[in-house]
């Protein structure tokens, strides 16, 4: 079965996100606990099976090409933390999360979309 949640929140990037740190290992701290905290009031209201493993696939939609795909993937961390932190999912470890896909499509409303597949 096939589950889908569109975050609407943009996330920080990989440059970002060591830009803070490099600056004050503390704001990195609280750059993550902000972003995971967000995500977590954001997905709170999905539903999913209870003990099931997914797989995932994010699309990114993003207004131009000027990031890399990778620096924009980085925000997978904030996202499954997010889900975990919700009660949406119990762990983010392989027993609960499989294989992770990432499509890149131009927008200009940024968002993910999240597919969760049920898998064994």
């Amino acid at each position: 079965m096939e589950h889908i949640a569109i975050i609407e929140t943009k996330l920080p990037t990989l440059n970002e996100y060591i830009n803070v740190e490099r600056s004050n290992k503390y704001s990195a701290a609280s750059l993550k606990r902000k972003y995971t905290n967000t995500l977590a009031k954001e997905l709170k209201g999905l539903k999913l099976p209870k003990n099931t493993k997914f797989d995932i696939t994010l699309v990114w939609y993003v207004k131009d090409n000027r990031k890399d795909h990778d620096n924009i993937a980085f925000g997978i961390k904030f996202i499954l933390d997010g889900m975990v932190k919700a009660g949406v999912i119990k762990n983010d470890n392989p027993r609960y999360i499989g294989n992770i896909t990432h499509q890149f499509k131009i927008d200009k409303d940024e968002r993910v979309v999240m597919i969760l597949e049920e898998t064994k």
